[in-house]
């Protein structure tokens, strides 16, 4: 199929000027198109997709999409061949999982059309030419910041250009900071895509901004929303912690690159990921103290995030289970636990949290004042300036009507996640329902119509409580050890049986007056915060001010199940200008929500430098259709830091990119239609194998290698074709790759090593390899950025006493021992990564003769068995091929007597002994227990 199909007469939906240039040179030649995020990415690749679609003759193939994407293109060219009346168009076609036919795929693929393909089906199509490369007509690769050399994606191009000479081949990108990162990394990526144009679009391009920037821009309003004194305090300790903690983690690494450990970083979205790239390749010789504070950092992170987007009660909550997950451990020392609790500011946090839902009280009695507590229930600052949003929007419409236009009457609030998206709606229902007393003080103040969070907040507090007194329940045994273990550390006495009746170090005393130190956590021993637990009287004293009223009672159930017959009770049809529609940030899906719900006012409750774009977007793409934005963000927060940091990381990157494309020169062995140089591929077909002598003997073929088909989870398949050599992929019962008749290889990362010593399965892989191959191996492979070396050697004497895993030795050396005491032949390969790993299967095949794949797909198989019935019916073998006792043999009789696997394990160790035999039947029967009868 030819690439060079002129593009058919189509109605195109891309109106602004930089989408019809961009367009325009995407059909004209390959490139590598980086975007800026909220620009209409996706529009251009729809719109790209249905010219090739309306041309009815073509073959695309689409990678790297996600399932989101998928159904977005899809909609998107249905309602493309929709309003162009393409006769010839067939829309796209999803290849997933869920295509198990082999034959099915390929009758799609001689038909032609739009194919998104997963990575791992597309690579083994086109390996074994299932999928010809030559009749695809174009590529398009989507995330091509994922792009990486040992990426599968990576492998398919690398595959498609090879066989390809002529077809097109065009990435997309909306993320530029990948390819900021290294050296010459523009150059890098575009290598590895075969592409030598790289187009930039940021935001500050001329042609974007004039298209943006013209008569149609949307009228925004910026709300500066200030925090309450407690959100500020809480904020200022929350930094203080992440500041602590940077310090420490620089204090005990100081051999790493550290210029971007600082606060402004630690407010991106990557910081962790930062951090732990520059650890990992010695994260086994890093401190726990060191592991403990990376994972501080993420939650205190998560905390500055909480802050800003929960109410008080959620967010103390929250807290709770942060405390729950660092209390301190049986035995315990402040050696071992996470510095930031030790801090005065973490006891600030969680104090002034619960000051912000409840505060001590006095209680004067006729013999004495007692302590209470009592509800505070502080509202987000941001719910009472969104009412007033609303309440300015309703006055508008009454006493100054918008001009009739082309847009709805709809109101979009835009938030961060979905349960923001609850919480605002859960306001927005309840905000004029006021508590009695509430309503009483009203009727005299005439002020009924003020919107209030206070019914909510009651709300929010019984639940609170009613979860704080099961929580305690179930961790009150936890805690309990835990002060025992503590109190003993501190006074060895109390271990001995001395003086128990010493009241404890950490007794919370009773506070006089309207204090709220009654409420604080208080300290243990060691120093770490413990938990506040509320006293019964306390309790009832809360629940009694925040009890149910009539009103509350008589609310409306939230749709737990969603009946038929009692749909009347839960929905209705309003119109469009009555709607209020509260939305989360969903990336090119905001589009969408735009153009079918076509807002006049949108208020944005959380910053989003994308959706800012892709409203001005939408605006400058309808001329008749007026837009206000309420932009809100909170004064002096971590979130308008994070919005600012974000925008001016984006232009940074953008800027690094222009520069190094303008003095880019880009280095390859193919020509700019992918033809490999002669020289080189003879080059590459010379193989030094020697046969007593000194020569070199060029081979008319490349080295060939048989894959399993599972193994395309990992770099090696596309390492090794990038040396040159054939990769066969197939359904193997015995080993993961085939290097000879004689050569068969067990491939293990250290964690999968770990889990095969774990459950066994690797001293049955070892044998059924030894059955059918002169040479078996077992590969232990690191990864690339990790270091290349086990956990220190522990002291192997007296813990050599078992070849079974199920009772022998827990470290790994041990294990290791007994593997090849129970198989002397067993060669074991160490590889640092896969590259060695590539390099080590070369020199492997020097001398040995090249392997069938027939032979190895039948190993392992029953002689009656055919070799292509191995390619159905996989997965039952495979969950079953992990449980203890199931071999490569043994297998086929539970399939054949067993008619799926809740039958096997339905079946008596009796019953179990003639398929398997006495031992193996035991394991199974074991394994799968008399409690999973009814498992489905």
């Amino acid at each position: 199929m030819s690439a060079n199909n002129a593009p058919q007469p189509v109605k195109l939906s891309l109106p602004l000027e930089y989408q019809q240039h961009l367009f325009q040179e995407l059909r004209n030649e390959d490139e590598l198109v980086i975007l800026a995020r909220g620009l209409g990415l996706m529009r251009l690749i729809t719109n790209l997709l249905h010219s090739y679609d309306a041309a009815g003759n073509n073959l695309i193939v689409i990678v790297g999409a996600e399932d989101r994407e998928n159904a977005w293109i899809g909609e998107a060219l249905a309602e493309h061949a929709a309003i162009s009346m393409a006769p010839k168009a067939r829309g796209l076609t999803v290849v997933n999982t869920d295509f198990t036919s082999v034959a099915a795929r390929e009758k799609m693929y001689t038909r032609g059309g739009i194919y998104s393909i997963t990575s791992r089906i597309l690579v083994v199509d086109l390996l074994t030419t299932l999928l010809n490369p030559e009749t695809i007509t174009g590529l398009i690769v989507l995330h091509a910041e994922k792009v990486i050399v040992t990426s599968l994606e990576a492998f398919i191009l690398r595959i498609y250009r090879q066989k390809n000479k002529v077809g097109f081949l065009k990435a997309f990108s909306d993320n530029p900071d990948p390819f900021t990162i290294g050296f010459s990394p523009l150059a890098t990526m575009m290598r590895n895509m075969f592409l030598r144009k790289a187009s930039l679009w940021p935001r500050f391009h001329i042609t974007v901004a004039s298209s943006l920037e013209g008569k149609k821009k949307a009228e925004v309003i910026e709300l500066e929303v200030p925090m309450t004194d407690a959100m500020k305090e809480i904020q200022t300790a929350i930094m203080e912690c992440v500041e602590v903690s940077i310090k420490e983690l620089k204090k005990g690494n100081s051999g790493l690159e550290m210029d971007d450990w600082n606060m402004d970083s630690a407010l991106l979205k990557n910081f962790d990921i930062m951090i732990r790239r520059q650890l990992d390749p010695n994260w086994h010789r890093v401190s726990w103290k060191t592991k403990q504070i990376v994972n501080d950092l993420t939650v205190l992170r998560s905390m500055l995030h909480s802050l800003l987007s929960f109410d008080s009660v959620s967010f103390l909550q929250h807290l709770d289970t942060i405390h729950a997950a660092h209390s301190p451990q049986p035995g315990s020392t402040r050696q071992n636990q996470s510095p930031w609790m030790f801090l005065d500011a973490a006891h600030t946090i969680f104090s002034t949290a619960k000051q912000r839902v409840y505060a001590s009280n006095v209680k004067a009695t006729e013999k004495t004042s007692m302590e209470s507590l009592r509800p505070v229930l502080e509202e987000q600052p941001k719910w009472a300036v969104l009412a007033e949003i609303l309440q300015e929007i309703d006055r508008d419409l009454i006493f100054e009507p918008p001009m009739r236009d082309d847009s709805n009457g709809t109101i979009l609030i835009m938030c961060s996640d979905t349960a923001t998206t609850r919480q605002l709606r859960d306001y927005l229902q309840k905000m004029y329902i006021k508590p009695k007393e509430d309503v009483l003080l009203a009727k005299q103040d005439q002020d009924r119509g003020q919107p209030s969070a206070a019914f909510l907040m009651r709300r929010k507090l019984r639940d609170y409580l009613k979860w704080k007194s099961e929580f305690a329940q179930i961790s009150s045994a936890l805690f309990a050890e835990n002060q025992k273990a503590l109190k003993e550390a501190a006074d060895p006495r109390l271990a001995q049986g001395g003086n128990k009746s010493r009241a404890p170090a950490n007794k919370r005393r009773r506070q006089r007056g309207g204090s709220v130190i009654g409420a604080a956590p208080g300290r243990a021993a060691n120093g770490s915060l413990m938990p506040y637990i509320e006293k019964p009287a306390e309790v009832e004293d809360l629940m009694a001010e925040v009890q149910l009223t009539e009103e509350e009672a008589n609310e409306k159930a939230d749709i737990i199940a969603d009946p038929l017959e009692d749909m009347d009770d839960f929905y209705e049809l309003y119109e469009m200008q009555d709607l209020i529609v509260v939305h989360a940030y969903e990336g090119d899906q905001d589009e969408h929500v735009l153009e079918e719900v076509k807002p006049r006012y949108i208020i944005m409750y959380e910053p989003d430098a994308a959706f800012i774009r892709r409203v001005e977007v939408y605006r400058s793409s309808h001329n008749d259709r007026n837009v206000r934005v309420y932009f809100m963000f909170y004064e002096g927060s971590v979130e308008e830091q994070r919005y600012l940091a974000s925008v001016r990381r984006e232009k940074d990157s953008f800027t690094k990119l222009i520069k190094e494309r303008a003095s880019m020169s880009i280095v390859m062995t193919v020509d700019a239609h992918g033809i490999e140089d002669p020289q080189e591929a003879f080059l590459r077909t010379v193989n030094t194998r020697i046969a007593g002598g000194g020569r070199l003997a060029a081979t008319a073929q490349p080295p060939r290698v048989v894959v399993d088909v599972r193994e395309f989870r990992s770099s090696l398949p596309s390492l090794l074709h990038g040396r040159n050599m054939v990769i066969v992929p197939c359904m193997l019962t015995v080993g993961d790759y085939i290097l000879s008749p004689n050569i068969c290889i067990e491939r293990k990362s250290v964690s999968d090593l770990i889990s095969s010593f774990k459950d066994g399965r690797l001293f049955t892989q070892a044998e059924t390899m030894f059955q059918h191959y002169r040479n078996p191996m077992l590969l232990i492979e690191f990864d690339q950025n990790k270091s290349f070396t086990l956990e220190p050697f522990a002291d192997l004497s007296g813990n050599l006493n078992s070849v079974n895993p199920a009772s022998g030795p827990s470290d790994l050396q041990s294990k290791l021992v007994l593997l090849t005491l129970a198989f002397p032949r067993l060669r074991i390969i160490w590889s640092s990564s896969p590259y060695q790993t590539a390099e080590i299967f070369e020199n492997l095949k020097t001398q040995e003769e090249e392997p069938d794949p027939i032979a190895a797909v039948r190993a392992g198989l029953d002689k009656d068995m055919k070799a292509e019935d191995q390619a159905f019916n996989l997965e039952p073998q495979e969950m079953l091929g992990v449980v203890p006792g199931v071999t490569p043999k043994n297998v086929k009789n539970l399939v054949l007597e067993c008619a799926n696997i809740r039958e096997v394990a339905n079946l008596t160790e009796e019953e179990l002994e003639p398929l398997v035999g006495r031992e193996a039947g035991r394991q199974i029967s074991h394994f799968f227990g008399r409690n999973l009868i009814d498992i489905d």
